[in-house]
């Protein structure tokens, strides 16, 4: 269900936490502290490699054991089984040459960035991102955060979620794409990075982008009647989400929009439709 009168409603936004974790790599990198390009320690990669799911690092999510596990609500495996299950040094394919959406590898950002700065996930988020913009948002970490969620999360455990999950109100979500997207989080350079449409695509059958692509974190394509369309899908075992920016709309609006369900393309298909209803209505969102 999809409503908009909901601005306490906490929701977990899933893979749209994937665009802060490629603005701390990019803040990161514009200190100095680390190489986009440089291969990792101890991997045949770089960090630009695997924010653009370049990687060829295989994908958990359709894992059999994941799955069975997360349908019995166990715990979340340590991060290490994780990895040995899926594989994550087999890759499928030689690193730059393919693209393979892989939250294995957005894994792996996490655990460099909590190498790099010495504390846990939650904690860089908060100081780097959340704090400065005054969001209430934060990570979830055990089952008993998803508690406070709009939708009953059935005993889920969000660490089955090994990027981590951000939670927090449509309204935050919005707040903080216009602060990747317009504000100064990020450097010029360092946005121009992110925003380069790597990898380019049609549309997908049953989902509303007339045009894929990704930059570094961050889905980059086209939709009808709003053209480009930027920002980041979600999905859980309960919910899915969308929330994008419509920069070449004249109100330039941005669109948090939460579903119920697993189907992230009723998600985008709203925001497409709130998006083109208020351009329509010459109303900012």
């Amino acid at each position: 269900m999809l409503r908009d009168d909901l601005p306490q409603a906490v929701f977990p936004w899933w893979s749209f936490t994937k665009p802060v974790l490629a603005a701390l790599v990019l803040r990161a990198a514009d200190r100095g502290d680390c190489d986009l390009d440089a291969e990792l320690s101890n991997r045949p990669y770089s960090l630009r490699q695997v924010l653009q799911h370049r990687a060829g690092v295989p994908e958990y999510g359709g894992l059999p054991r994941y799955k069975a596990a997360v349908a019995k609500v166990e715990p979340a495996w340590p991060a290490e089984r994780l990895l040995q299950e899926v594989q994550a040094d087999h890759l499928d394919f030689p690193p730059g040459q393919g693209w393979n959406y892989s939250n294995t590898g957005y894994l792996i950002l996490r655990q460099e960035l909590e190498a790099l700065h010495q504390q846990d996930l939650a904690a860089i988020m908060r100081e780097e991102i959340l704090e400065p913009l005054g969001l209430e948002t934060r990570l979830a970490q055990v089952p008993a955060d998803f508690t406070t969620l709009h939708y009953p999360a059935q005993g889920y455990h969000p660490g089955w979620v090994y990027h981590g999950c951000l939670m927090g109100t449509a309204q935050d979500a919005a707040r903080l794409l216009w602060a990747l997207l317009y504000g100064d989080l990020l450097s010029p350079g360092a946005r121009q990075q992110m925003l380069l449409q790597d990898m380019k695509g049609s549309a997908i059958p049953g989902r509303v982008w007339s045009e894929i692509g990704y930059g570094l974190g961050m889905m980059i394509g086209a939709v009808p009647q709003a053209g480009q369309m930027i920002g980041h899908t979600g999905s859980g075992p309960f919910s899915a989400n969308l929330v994008a920016a419509f920069p070449e709309l004249s109100n330039q609006p941005i669109v948090a929009a939460f579903c119920t369900g697993t189907d992230e393309s009723v998600a985008e298909f709203a925001a497409v439709k709130a998006a083109v209803a208020k351009e329509q209505a010459g109303k900012p969102l």
